[in-house]
Order: structure tokens, then C-alpha cells, then sequence
């Protein structure tokens, strides 16, 4: 292990692959069940798969992962040589996952820092990364428990769903439930807000909420140093020809992530979900 403090985080941060490995952060998968039958996002079930389910609108759930996948996480990351962990996780207001963790840690065998980042998907693999970047660099529990809460804070998540039929089933709607009674008429833009989906915009069409979303992420970025993330659900050539408008749009992008969302955001805001993560970089200390 690279650093003294490791670096937990959870399925719904959407890493692209490799990038989780490259950086020593593991992963704990969360549980999905479709048709009864339950399996573990990214473990042995794929968005493409749940993406299928969702469309002939077969019965789909999700839930926290166990406690004891979080202690079992904690020992794998001490007995191969952490001091401390940082344990950086989806929003407490949509799931469990904080608290499960937050249990395992009272008995972890080192000190266990749980960082509920208020956001989801690369929002929160952003903010496990920094973690991880500070981890590397040397940094204490607290400040590597910093970096995470710091990068959450300043990501702005805004996406587009072509239904909030999901999200209504899935008791995730928040306070977007106002937009259900014109949802035939309109378009909606979501952002996440304080850990929660909220209401954004409401458009006429599809082609003008997507445009709408490109310009909301280029003014999102401002002139600073950013990383995006595009994401998707079934909607990769969307996501692949919006990533490449903003390369060209924002003046001081460094890094772009384009990936499809996993089956437990993908359970919620179903397919043709289009998503764009702004993530300013934090000041070099």
C-alpha cells in the first residue's frame, strides 16, 4: 500500500475501470435485486442488464451493502498495512450505505474516518479520488477526510432523465415530485442538492433539455481548473458526442470521464439517463 491512510468508497461512485485499482481505493459493492434475484453492482450484474430489466419494467430494488462487507473492507486495508481509513460514500439522504458503514467502523481495527459526500455517482468518485490523491501525498486522516468533503462540496451534478417514472417507483423523487404533473409536457434537468434530487429546469423536448445541459456545464465550469464526468444509462453515443462538445467548450478541462452508471443509479433514473459531473480541482496546498 502506497499510504499510510486507505481509501474506501462504494459502488455507486461509477470509477472507470482501472481507475479504482490505480489508485488504491477499494470498492464495496452495493446489492441490487431483479426478479428476486439479489447480486452485488459492478460484481455480477451490469447497467446493460439492468438497462434491459428497467425497459420492460420488470421489478427492480436496491439496498445498502452489509456492515460486515464494510468491516471485512476495514481488515483487507489494515492488515495490508493502513494506519487509518477514510471511508467516503454515497449520499445519506438516498441510502444506508453511511450507516452501515459507520457501524463497521466502531469495531474496525484502526480509526475509520466515514465521509457522507451528499452526492452520488462521479460527484463521489471524485471526492474519492482526492482522498486518495492526498492519502498518497502524505496527508493525516483529517486532512485526507478533508480533501473528500471539500471536492463533494464543490461538484455540481446535473442531469436528464426521459422518464421520472423511476425515480417515482424507486421512492427517490424528492423534491422533483412537483415536476410529475407535467411530466408528459416536459423535459426535466435534476441536479443533486444537499444529498437529495432536486428540481432544475423543465424543457420542451429532448433535443433542447440535452442542449440546455451542455450550456449549464460549460457555465458550471467557469475559467477554472475542472474535471467531468459524463454519464449515461443506454446512452453512450449521447454521452460520448456531449463529451467531446465540452472538450472543446471549457477552457481549462483536464480530465474527462465518460462511462455508464451502474444498475443501482440506474434502477432510479433509467435509461437514457444523461449526466454531467463538474468537478473544480482543489487548491494545491
Amino acid at each position: 500500500m502506497g499510504a499510510a491512510v486507505a481509501i474506501v468508497t462504494d459502488s455507486t461512485a461509477y470509477l472507470p475501470p482501472g481507475l479504482a485499482e490505480r489508485h488504491d481505493v477499494a470498492v464495496v459493492p452495493l446489492q441490487i435485486t431483479v426478479g428476486g434475484t439479489v447480486r452485488e453492482e459492478g460484481v455480477d450484474i451490469t447497467g446493460v442488464e439492468a438497462a434491459r430489466a428497467l425497459r420492460d419494467w420488470n421489478p427492480v430494488t436496491t439496498s445498502r451493502p452489509s456492515p460486515k462487507r464494510f468491516s471485512d473492507a476495514y481488515k483487507a486495508a489494515a492488515g495490508a498495512g493502513a494506519s487509518a481509513i477514510v471511508s467516503v460514500h454515497l449520499s445519506g439522504a438516498m441510502s444506508g450505505t453511511v450507516e452501515a458503514a459507520r457501524l463497521a467502523a466502531e469495531a474496525a481495527p484502526v480509526p475509520v474516518r466515514v465521509v457522507d459526500t451528499r452526492t452520488i455517482g462521479m460527484g463521489l468518485g471524485f471526492a474519492a479520488l482526492s482522498a486518495a490523491a492526498t492519502a498518497l501525498a502524505g496527508g493525516s486522516l483529517d486532512e485526507v477526510a478533508a480533501a473528500a468533503t471539500e471536492r463533494a462540496k464543490i461538484c455540481r451534478s446535473l442531469f436528464y432523465v426521459a422518464t421520472l417514472e423511476h425515480l417515482r417507483r424507486g421512492g427517490r423523487i424528492g423534491a422533483a415530485a412537483s415536476l410529475l404533473g407535467s411530466a408528459l409536457m416536459v423535459k426535466p434537468l435534476l441536479r443533486i442538492e444537499d444529498g437529495r434530487i432536486s428540481p432544475l429546469e423543465k424543457v420542451r423536448t429532448a433535443s433542447r433539455a440535452l442542449a440546455r445541459l451542455e450550456e449549464l456545464a460549460v457555465e458550471a465550469a467557469g475559467t477554472r481548473p475542472v474535471d467531468i464526468a459524463v454519464q449515461h444509462l443506454a446512452a453512450a453515443a449521447r454521452a460520448e458526442a456531449l463529451a467531446a462538445r465540452l472538450r472543446e467548450k471549457i477552457p481549462h478541462l483536464v480530465d474527462v470521464y465518460v462511462g455508464e452508471v451502474g444498475p443501482v443509479i440506474g434502477a432510479h433514473v433509467g435509461p437514457g439517463m444523461l449526466g454531467v459531473v463538474v468537478a473544480p480541482q482543489l487548491p494545491i496546498s
